[in-house]
């Protein structure tokens, strides 16, 4: 009696998004996209140069006009071949999770950071399991699995969770979370909060790096039947 899953078309070794996603970037505008300055929404500063979305240089982060809880994203990032720097001086970026959860992005081939803040980090509170960064000018691939955290009112009864596969290679297997994204804090949950929008980080002029092939799909969950 339980519900039958309907058919999905999937996409070519994940190059190209399945038939039910929503295509957040498509190498040709930031259509689906925004940047709040001073609490308005204008339109994204972030140029596209050969099909790809180039961070903006200082100009601020971009976020999904459309707020996602439950999902699973996939999103491919490059650092530049010549990515300069130490630590988290090497193309330092973020994929956040309702704009609040992030995944690290930078340079960690054969580079030396704090673990939770390498790449494939839950950064501030998890390291990822292995490494498997691709070296600098390579194109790494994220596809994350996220489960929104839930609330009875403004209680928390479930924390989120984030299974992330880098490469490819499972990094973190539905993780807790512990709270939102800080440095050197956690900040407690945004309570009642259950959707937000997916936001890529802008770290600044010294942090160039690029995006492409980004899609989401929202994932439902069913009611399970009694036994």
């Amino acid at each position: 009696d339980r519900p039958y899953p309907h058919d999905v078309t999937p996409g070519a070794l994940n190059s190209e998004p399945p038939s039910d996603a929503v295509v957040l970037f498509n190498g040709k505008d930031t259509s689906q996209w925004t940047q709040m300055k001073a609490g308005k929404s204008v339109a994204p500063k972030w140029p596209i140069k050969d099909g790809e979305l180039e961070v903006g240089a200082g100009t601020g982060s971009l976020q999904t006009k459309e707020k996602f809880g439950d999902c699973q994203l996939h999103i491919e990032w490059q650092e530049p071949s010549d990515v300069d720097g130490t630590g988290q001086g090497r193309g330092n970026s973020g994929v956040y999770l309702m704009g609040e959860f992030e995944v690290q992005v930078l340079d960690s081939y054969h580079a030396h950071t704090y673990a939770d803040g390498q790449a494939g980090a839950i950064y501030g509170q998890w390291p990822p399991l292995v490494n498997p960064t691709r070296k600098p000018g390579d194109w790494q691939t994220y596809d994350i699995i996220f489960t929104a955290p839930k609330f009875e009112g403004a209680k928390l009864i479930e924390p989120a969770y984030e299974t992330v596969l880098f490469n490819g290679v499972v990094v973190h297997n539905h993780q807790r979370l512990n709270g939102a994204t800080g440095h050197q804090e956690v900040p407690p949950y945004d309570l009642g909060v259950t959707e937000g929008p997916i936001l890529l980080q802008d770290h600044g002029p010294k942090h160039p790096l690029r995006f492409r092939n980004i899609w989401i799909r929202r994932l439902k969950a069913y009611d399970q039947p009694e036994r």
